[in-house]
């Protein structure tokens, strides 16, 4: 989540992201960068360089918990042009990689074998080796947020990323590219949030409205579930799958995380079971609607992932941290709050 000037908090932050199981997630600062545990909350690497002449980082990438981070620089004094991807090896502490691009970097995506940039209206792929080479261009709409996701399967090369269309989005196996991809029209507006599973096999999106959320079929492009976050639009900063795929947490600027069932629809909820073929009636009366629901104090933008043990997390552009529980009844209890920048110290 790329936070630049929508950052009101002035307490540094530039980004927060999770890593590709959301069992880590960074942050970049003014000065540098900063790496945690999710669960339970922990520090476990810092690099400031403030006294360097310069270290913001606006977009960061991690590999899994492995020693490469991808950053592009910005904020007041960028470590790097933000139209350069920069590969930091951690146990060496120092640059490995660098990408050049004659446009603004927009995100950057890893996985053990692949690099993938993401420019204003391009995807570029590259060979993740010491000297890259390019393997494929990718046109898309415009993509300012820089959407996209890649699969850190070992098993699966997919690659979902805006279409031509606004509102499509592609489906690409890296594998073989040269089949045709796989194309969903996903929303009648702007794509907001694209999200693979960890294994690939499934797809969640939503639009600049906000209002829905769907779940998509990755082999064969064909609608899961649709589940309502509300009737009125909202900025969606954040859809992640626990690590079975059976749920999705959702993360919006309402000051709310949302939590849905993808395989068991009987656990999420409607507002008026048994009317939906009354055709009278909002669609959305009909709808699945979340069956957990936690509010974020203060209603900073945040990020969500799932923690432990029936746990939510949510990372937020305050520096605030929460740990929420959820019980079988559909409730939530906030059980952890932090303020990570300044939390503890590596471990």
């Amino acid at each position: 989540m790329d936070l630049g000037p929508t950052n009101t908090y002035n307490n540094g932050l530039l980004f927060i992201g999770f890593n590709q199981d959301q069992g880590c997630f960074c942050v970049g600062t003014e000065s540098g960068f900063r790496i945690y545990n999710s669960d339970p909350l922990r520090e476990k690497e810092a690099q400031d360089w403030s006294g360097a002449g310069g270290g913001g980082l606006r977009c960061l990438e991690m590999l899994f918990r492995c020693n490469y981070l991808a950053m592009v620089g910005g904020g007041a004094q960028p470590r790097y042009p933000g139209n350069k991807v920069c590969v930091w090896d951690d146990l060496k502490k120092k640059i490995v990689i660098e990408l050049e691009f004659s446009s603004e970097v927009r995100s950057v995506r890893l996985r053990r074998d692949r690099i993938v940039v993401v420019l204003d209206t391009l995807v570029k792929v590259f060979t993740f080796t010491s000297t890259p080479t390019q393997l494929h261009v990718f046109d898309t709409s415009s993509n300012p947020r820089g959407l996209c996701s890649l699969s850190p399967s070992s098993t699966n090369s997919l690659l979902a990323l805006p279409g031509p269309r606004p509102g499509h989005l592609h489906l690409v196996d890296l594998a073989t590219t040269d089949a045709a991809p796989l194309s969903i029209a996903a929303h009648d507006s702007t794509l907001a949030c694209i999200t693979l599973n960890t294994q690939g096999t499934r797809l969640a999106t939503a639009s600049n409205k906000g209002t829905l959320v769907r779940v998509w079929d990755t082999a064969s492009g064909g609608l899961i579930a649709e589940l309502r976050r509300g009737t009125q639009p909202a900025a969606i900063n954040c859809i992640n799958f626990s690590p079975d795929s059976s749920l999705i947490c959702v993360a919006s600027d309402h000051g709310t995380i949302h939590v849905f069932a993808v395989t068991d629809g009987t656990r999420n909820r409607q507002l008026q079971p048994g009317l939906a073929a009354a055709t009278f009636l909002p669609k959305y009366f009909s709808s699945e609607w979340s069956f957990a629901r936690m509010e974020v104090p203060g209603g900073s933008r945040c990020l969500c992932a799932f923690g432990q043990d029936n746990s939510v997390i949510a990372v937020c552009a305050d520096g605030s941290y929460y740990r929420f529980v959820m019980d079988s009844k559909g409730g939530a209890t906030k059980e952890v709050y932090e303020q990570f920048l300044q939390f503890g110290s590596k471990s």
